[in-house]
């Protein structure tokens, strides 16, 4: 088995990388996904974060109101550090256990958005981040998805610089420019990780 730690700022095309990935035939274990699992109604990981921030962070039919959760959290780093202290370890368990069942000769992308951020790189046997300009990334989460700029500059500001995700990259993939010159660089990754398959 190969582990990758995936990662990448918001908007820098990390989904586009994974989906790719798993095209080729990687077993992807998505974080982000993972962590809404860890927060669905009737979870022991709702309850806690009821428990921490009340109530109120809860939509009226008892799931998690994330709009309302997000707006606490970003702009408090305090309370963004309770938030993670209760969902990363959740996280962290559930992962395992897909990995675990992912079988020896698997490719195991971790798709972890803040893998530089809490320090996760000596955890995988290749790291890879994708890599946009904080432009490129400001323009995307702005024109493709919608949100608004101050919401895209908060949510940017509380993640790694571009320096901090580059220094712990065993492979950078570079994505500042069209889709189709994404594809070429991610077969190319794809074929590197199932020759350390073979190596090992």
């Amino acid at each position: 088995m190969v582990k990758v730690g995936l990662t990448g700022g918001i908007g820098a095309g990390k989904s586009a990388v994974s989906r790719l990935l798993v095209s080729y035939g990687a077993v992807l274990i998505d974080s982000d996904r993972i962590a809404r699992e860890v927060v669905e109604p009737g979870t022991p990981g709702l309850a806690s974060v009821a428990a921490e921030f009340g109530a109120e962070v809860l939509a009226a039919d008892g799931s998690l109101d994330r709009p309302k959760l997000g707006a606490i959290v970003f702009s408090d780093p305090e309370r963004l550090r309770a938030l993670n202290a209760i969902v990363h370890p959740l996280v962290r368990d559930r992962s395992a256990e897909l990995e675990r069942a992912a079988g020896p000769d698997a490719v195991v992308v971790h798709d972890v958005p803040l893998l530089a951020e809490n320090g996760l790189a000596p955890l995988y046997d290749v790291v890879v981040v994708v890599d946009a300009a904080p432009q490129t990334q400001l323009d995307r989460l702005v024109r493709l998805r919608g949100m608004a700029e101050e919401d895209a500059r908060a949510r940017m500001a509380v993640q790694a610089t571009r320096e901090q995700r580059l220094a712990v990259a065993d492979v950078v993939i570079d994505n500042d420019g069209p889709l189709e010159a994404l594809e070429p660089q991610v077969r190319q990754v794809w074929e590197h990780l199932r020759q350390k398959i073979v190596e090992s």
